[in-house]
């Protein structure tokens, strides 16, 4: 583990900690515009459980190691919990070492979009679902080749779907 990781890795676990209490988060909502897929708010409670609503509609975050998604190695699909749009392959899933599921790459850059994420004192690249405006995580510059990119994705806001054999 280099120090960079083990530094973001401390300080990520600490954050992370304090997402279920409200702290280090503005009023943040979910990617605001015109989506294929819209639901009022009554809706997004009645489909998705509280961490889930809080992760994907208020842009908060699940804990580290908490997801079974995390350290999934089957070949499939990664597919936004909030539209079933796929988003991320197993093909480009890699151990990132932070405790999120954490790919190179997603499906079809489409597919996400981003935004500056300016919490908890730094600037960071939130990621959204592009069908939905669902909050999946955010993208950072430490990642593996061929990209360097490390989409550092909540599995709350994932459905995993098998490949068929």
């Amino acid at each position: 583990m280099t120090r960079r990781h083990f530094l973001f890795s401390t300080a990520a676990l600490s954050l992370a900690a304090l997402a279920p209490f409200g702290l280090g988060r503005g009023s943040a909502n979910a990617a605001q515009g015109n989506f294929p897929v819209s639901r009022t708010e009554e809706e997004w409670r009645a489909m998705l459980s509280d961490l889930e609503y809080k992760v994907m509609r208020e842009e908060g975050t699940e804990r580290a190691f908490s997801s079974p998604l995390h350290d999934l190695k089957t070949p499939g699909t990664y597919v936004c919990r909030g539209c079933d749009q796929a988003l991320y392959s197993s093909e480009h899933k890699f151990d990132s070492g932070t405790g999120w599921p954490s790919y190179w790459q997603a499906i079809d850059d489409a597919a996400v979009e981003t935004k500056p994420d300016r919490s908890f004192f730094m600037v960071r690249t939130e990621c959204h679902c592009s069908n939905c405006g669902s909050h999946l995580g955010h993208i950072f510059e430490d990642g593996p080749e061929p990209t360097g990119l490390r989409h550092c994705i909540n599995g709350v806001s994932l459905v995993f779907r098998e490949a068929s054999a």
